[in-house]
C-alpha cells in the first residue's frame, strides 16, 4: 500500500480514536451520575440499574473498537498496516474503507465468524 493511502487511513484513524475516547469518557461519566441520583421508587431504581447496564455495555463496545484501532495504529508505525493478521494477503480496500481498523481481509474474517479461525 501506497504512503499516501496509509496517511489517510492514519488520519482517519485518528479521528476514530478521539471519537472513542470521548464516547467512553462521556458514557463512565453518565454511569456515575446515574449512581448518583437518589432514587426511592423501585421502578426508578430499576430505570436507574437499566441505564447503567446499557452504559456500561455500549461503554465495553467502545472500548473494543479503540484497542483494535489502537492496533492498526501500531501496524502502520511497524508497516504492516493493510495486510491480513492471518493469511498474510493484502486487506481488500473496500475493508479498509468501511473498517479502517479491520484486522483480517474478508475471507479470513468470514472464517473468524464462523469459529474457524
Amino acid at each position: 500500500m501506497d504512503k499516501k493511502k496509509v496517511e489517510v487511513y492514519r488520519k482517519r484513524l485518528l479521528e476514530k480514536r478521539d471519537e472513542l475516547l470521548q464516547k467512553v469518557s462521556q458514557s463512565d461519566q453518565d454511569g456515575r451520575e446515574a449512581d448518583e441520583e437518589a432514587t426511592q421508587d423501585v421502578a426508578d431504581k430499576a430505570a436507574n440499574a437499566y441505564t447503567k447496564e446499557f452504559l456500561f455495555h455500549q461503554s465495553n463496545d467502545n472500548r473494543q473498537i479503540l484497542a483494535l484501532v489502537n492496533e492498526a495504529l501500531d501496524r502502520i508505525k511497524e508497516g504492516t498496516y493493510g495486510v491480513c493478521l492471518e493469511c498474510h494477503e493484502e486487506v481488500q480496500a473496500k475493508r479498509l474503507e468501511a473498517v479502517p481498523w479491520a484486522r483480517h481481509c474478508i475471507e479470513c474474517q468470514a472464517k473468524q465468524d464462523q469459529g474457524l479461525l
